[in-house]
């Protein structure tokens, strides 16, 4: 089957121990793809599962209701943080 033509076609070079590369070979034939589709598309699933986990932020029930009860009824600024603010110059 030919490949489609990539405009940006950046190269990556991996060395794998050669019974990891025949485990490779034998998914890439049960699926019926490519070599390149197949590590690309498992690689990026991946990535993304690690950035989504690094990026999320799970907090526990009570913490949760917490932050909840501070966005609605958030606390009085203290006195250094209004002298502050009326020292910043007025914006446009």
């Amino acid at each position: 089957m030919p490949q489609p033509s990539i405009e940006n076609n950046y190269r990556m070079s991996l060395r794998i121990a050669s019974e990891e590369k025949a485990l490779l070979m034998r998914a890439v034939a049960i699926q019926g793809t490519t070599l390149t589709s197949f590590v690309t598309s498992a690689s990026v699933e991946a990535a993304r599962a690690v950035v989504q986990q690094a990026e999320r932020i799970a907090l526990s029930r009570r913490d949760s209701l917490h932050v909840l009860d501070v966005l609605e009824n958030p606390p009085k600024p203290p006195n250094k943080l209004l002298l502050a603010a009326k020292a910043l110059p007025d914006w446009p």
